[in-house]
């Protein structure tokens, strides 16, 4: 073929790769673009961009012009990073898994975040009110030099200590209890992969651990300090946990009972609702390691500020995951009924 019937043949195609091309390098562009009626849409990009490559290399083989040539390097150079560019994560769609998307799959998922909610708080709850009775009991969880620093780190006597620390201080103890909490929180899920077992191993063990602390502080006169310490970021960081189990035991059902799904199909469907999870965990522990950081430690703040603001945060953590993402589901249920019903009204007329 002659470069002349060559270029009529594809010149259609490659306006359309170059008019595409220019509406998707921009950001702003991108976000705005569509798929216009003839053009070049998303989901044929990789095959268009396969062809270029293919006419580039029909081009260098049979010696036609340098400008052509060059012109289809170019398409081909531009569609490979656009193709294999990292994809950008946009505020908007951040603030709306946030907003909508996140609280969604938590409340699509309540029975394994009850069952983890239970495994988790009902060990805790007993421990505390165990040990208010059997304070000896705390040796059984705890060795004699591990209570000793607990006690260090929560005697009253001490508890104006924390106001000379330093600001690099809190900056330094804020990255510890990011990598703290977050690697909690991915062990607990991550541990589902052993048939749910390791995910309710952690969340028992975590539950007696933190239930015996408190529950030793609180029955030696300590427990002031400890809970006006912990009040402020418990909340994100416990429910943290529970969802991160909740999604662990969910990874671990999908291998145990994967239903009409084979094993496979279901530990990878279930993985993906997990690491959604799992991601909307990370920020809230990352929330949790910034306020115990910044102000947990804070032993100038009177008690009753300090019960208020956890409170507060425990209240809008409740609300977030009760109503959180329940309008866009609304406006969606409605307008699936609006287009059922049309599609209805259309097959009546016919």
């Amino acid at each position: 073929m002659k470069q002349d019937a060559f270029e009529q043949v594809y010149q259609g195609s490659w306006q359309h790769f170059s008019q595409w091309l220019a509406q998707r390098s921009s950001p702003k562009n991108a976000a705005l673009a569509i798929d216009l009626p003839g053009g070049l849409a998303d989901q044929d990009f990789p095959a268009t961009y396969r062809k270029i490559c293919q006419q580039l290399a029909i081009a260098k083989r049979r010696g036609y012009s340098p400008a052509l040539v060059a012109k289809l390097q170019e398409f081909s150079d531009h569609g490979h990073a656009v193709l294999y560019r990292a994809p950008k994560v946009r505020l908007n769609k951040l603030l709306s898994f946030f907003a909508h998307e996140f609280p969604q799959l938590v409340r699509a998922q309540w029975r394994f975040m009850t069952l983890s909610g239970a495994l988790f708080f009902i060990p805790l709850i007993a421990t505390v009110v165990l040990l208010q009775y059997r304070p000896e009991l705390a040796f059984s969880l705890f060795d004699g030099q591990q209570l000793a620093e607990f006690e260090s780190m929560y005697n009253p006597a001490k508890q104006g200590e924390r106001l000379a620390r330093e600001d690099q201080t809190d900056v330094m103890m804020f990255g510890h209890y990011i990598f703290n909490n977050v690697s909690i929180g991915f062990r607990t899920f991550a541990s589902g992969l052993l048939a749910g077992i390791g995910a309710i191993f952690v969340l028992l063990s975590n539950g007696f651990i933190i239930g015996g602390v408190a529950g030793h502080l609180t029955a030696i006169g300590y427990g002031g300090p400890f809970w006006q310490f912990v009040v402020g970021h418990s909340a994100p960081e416990l429910l943290g946990i529970v969802i991160s189990g909740g999604a662990g035991l969910q990874l671990g059902w999908a291998l145990v009972a994967p239903g009409r799904y084979s094993r496979r199909r279901a530990l990878v469907e279930a993985a993906h609702v997990g690491v959604k999870l799992v991601a909307g965990v990370f920020a809230m522990l990352v929330f949790a390691a910034f306020v115990e950081a910044f102000w947990s430690s804070i032993a100038a703040v009177p008690a009753v500020v300090k019960y208020v603001v956890g409170g507060c945060i425990w209240a809008f953590f409740g609300f977030y995951f009760w109503r959180g993402g329940r309008a866009e589901s609304l406006s969606i249920t409605a307008s699936s009924l609006s287009t059922a019903a049309a599609s209805m009204d259309s097959q009546h007329a016919s």
